[in-house]
């Protein structure tokens, strides 16, 4: 039986290894900056701590989640290993939400299909503002960390 983690943050920090010959991108959604932005420092701080330089560390920022398929594909271009997508749609009263939330994560998925360099997806698609708030280092840890971990070790694979 699986356990379930609550703490997106918890990861044996042993077994990751260590980054600091990779470059990484981070592409954030300015829409919802208030999880954005939590998802972002955790990220950030996740791949300092495993030694990747700062300046091995590129941000681009877009206007909404949706935009984060051209920028993702942009930083592909731009000598990273990885690239990490960072976003926040939140369920509204329309059919916004559905169209936003496919669109992203099958651009996401078609930018890993098309191209050789790995981008993760970090899009929180919650039904409240405050779940988002609680999972962008509130009571349920940090997705950008678990987004950082999984960055690292695309990284590594796409060397092998």
């Amino acid at each position: 039986m699986a356990t379930i983690n609550n703490n997106l943050s918890e990861y044996d920090k042993a077994s990751i290894p260590n980054a600091k010959d990779f470059r990484f991108g981070i592409v954030v959604s300015e829409w919802n900056d208030n999880i954005t932005e939590g998802l972002y420092k955790g990220a950030y701080e996740t791949l300092v701590e495993h030694n990747v330089l700062p300046e091995n560390i590129t941000r681009w920022d877009v206007p909404g989640s949706f935009e984060l398929i051209y920028g993702c594909k942009k930083m592909q271009q731009k000598n990273v290993d990885a690239v990490i997508a960072i976003g926040s749609v939140i369920q509204g009263e329309t059919k916004h939400f559905d169209f936003v939330c496919e669109g992203v994560s099958q651009g996401i998925k078609d930018l890993n299909v098309l191209h050789d360099i790995p981008v993760i997806f970090c899009v929180l698609t919650d039904n409240t503002e405050q779940q988002g708030i609680e999972r962008s280092g509130g009571i349920h840890g940090n997705k950008g960390t678990e987004a950082a971990v999984a960055a690292i070790k695309m990284a590594v694979l796409n060397k092998k």
